[in-house]
């Protein structure tokens, strides 16, 4: 079977390429650097020539408001339009838990145009919806500092491995489309400002964390439920000490 992987060298796309190429399906990783640019159109056509199955894992470079809408809008049309012309029969995009919750961010705003677009493609298609992965969690917490405080709102939260949604879009790819969202989560839930207190605390990072009910995420109010599936998600396999286990040990 033949899957192009739009987004194919990062860091979730380069290992659903692997996953599909050692299951023998023809994984085809595409980006900018391969030649095939999503926000003109660029070389799209010829990468989906005789696709069975698009993964669209591209990001947005910029997170500000209007870029972020921009790149999802206009990439998402120009992938569409072209897995029409090559009648690509199943679209697979990874997006996020609490997409639909949190329309403050301009972020999740621009996800949720994505996702739109996708539903009203007529294209057959599954949305990946995934938990925060355990590689963004510095950015989390960077994003939540000002000076040496970090304050973190007291929600619940379920971080997953990179490996673990790349195993989950795997596996979609290569099934049948579910024409909805599929959800996938870390095996662990832990409460947001408790487990970023610990992990500073055990590296010995000087930052504080204070617990704030007001703190948003990327600049979106939380509810207390707002970044964790619901009960039919996929779990992973990889808990989070685990991972951590294996840092430590890479970088040793």
């Amino acid at each position: 079977m033949k899957v192009v992987v739009l987004g194919g060298t990062g860091l979730i796309g380069s290992k659903v390429v692997a996953i599909l190429a050692d299951q023998g399906h023809e994984a085809v990783a595409a980006s900018p650097g391969t030649g095939v640019d999503t926000m003109t159109g660029a070389g799209l056509d010829r990468a989906l020539d005789g696709a069975e199955a698009v993964v669209d894992v591209t990001n947005s470079p910029s997170f500000e408001d209007s870029a972020v809408r921009e790149f999802f809008e206009r990439s998402t049309r120009n992938i569409l339009e072209a897995e029409k012309r090559a009648n690509v029969g199943h679209h697979v995009v990874l997006s996020v838990v609490g997409t639909d919750r949190l329309p403050d961010s301009g972020y999740f705003r621009a996800k949720q145009t994505q996702e739109n677009l996708i539903r009203d493609s007529g294209i057959p298609y599954t949305i990946v919806h995934a938990t925060q992965f355990f590689e963004f969690l510095r950015r989390i917490t960077d994003d939540a500092t000002r000076g040496e405080t970090v304050r973190l709102a007291p929600v619940l939260f379920q971080p997953i491995s990179a490996d673990d949604v790349a195993s989950e879009i795997a596996r979609v790819a290569v099934g049948p489309p579910a024409d909805g969202m599929v959800e996938v989560a870390g095996p662990d839930r832990f409460r947001l400002d408790e487990l970023v207190r610990e992990r500073l605390k055990t590296t010995g990072d000087p930052r504080r964390v204070v617990t704030d009910l007001s703190a948003t995420y990327f600049g979106a109010a939380l509810e207390p439920g707002s970044l964790v599936p619901g009960s039919g998600a996929h779990l992973g396999s990889i808990r989070l000490a685990d991972w951590d286990a294996r840092q430590e040990s890479a970088r040793a």
